[in-house]
């Protein structure tokens, strides 16, 4: 007889054999599966933190546009307050240099007496001359003083209308640049010779009613030559050199 032989090793049955790779399958799976997940937490993550960058980013470049953009309009309405004060500083010095000029203009130039009042006036028609009037007229009282309308060098002094007639009585010529001359007449004295040089507003004489004369007044003439028919309109000519007539 034979006898039987055991095997020694168990013999796994087919449905637990199936059960184990489903478990070791299984098991594979969720490890994968949570990897994944992880992957993807991460990724997430990631994203995240790049999009929280990129938005700072882009708020910070905004920042920084709107900071210089600031600056810009600040230095712009520096610029412009610079530029507003420099021309109020521009105005105020032409306003001064005018004013300057003005004051000199009118300081060339002067009234021959002060506090008068205009009476005869130049070209005018009278029966006090033999042609028409040769001046202007200054109705002041005898014995004021009585100035150089403007610098220069008398030429001519003294009664008989200091060579241009009696009528003119006591009387003054000073001769200026460009071939202008003024003339003083009807003056109670004279007080400068010929050959002086006098400087604007210097007193040459007093007023008063010598010669053709109705009464205590300045004839006064601006000419273009020292004698007698060469005047011009005194008071037109003076206005011309900014004096207030």
């Amino acid at each position: 007889m034979f006898e039987r032989v055991t095997s020694r090793f168990p013999r796994t049955s087919a449905p637990r054999t199936r059960a184990a790779v489903l478990a070791a399958g299984l098991g594979t799976s969720v490890v994968l599966g949570a990897g994944v997940a992880v992957a993807v937490d991460n990724t997430a993550a990631s994203g995240a933190a790049g999009a929280v960058q990129a938005q700072a980013a882009a708020q910070a470049k905004v920042a920084e546009a709107q900071a210089k953009a600031v600056e810009a309009q600040a230095a712009k309405a520096k610029k412009a307050a610079e530029a507003k004060k420099a021309a109020a500083a521009k105005a105020a010095q032409a306003k001064k240099a005018a004013k300057a000029a003005a004051k000199k203009k009118a300081a060339s130039w002067i009234d021959p007496v002060e506090s008068y009042k205009l009476s005869a006036s130049f070209a005018q028609n009278g029966g006090m001359w033999a042609h028409k009037h040769s001046g202007q007229d200054y109705a002041v009282p005898t014995g004021t003083p009585v100035v150089a309308a403007h610098g220069g060098t008398v030429v001519k002094a003294g009664g008989n209308g200091a060579g241009d007639g009696p009528a003119y009585g006591n009387a003054v010529v000073i001769k200026h640049g460009n071939k202008t001359y003024s003339q003083y007449a009807h003056l109670s004295s004279v007080n400068v010779k010929v050959g002086q040089v006098v400087k604007t507003g210097q007193k040459i004489a007093l007023s008063g009613n010598t010669g053709n004369s109705s009464g205590p007044h300045l004839h006064f003439e601006i000419r273009s030559t020292p004698d007698y028919g060469s005047a011009v309109d005194p008071v037109k000519f003076l206005r011309g050199k900014g004096v207030t007539v």
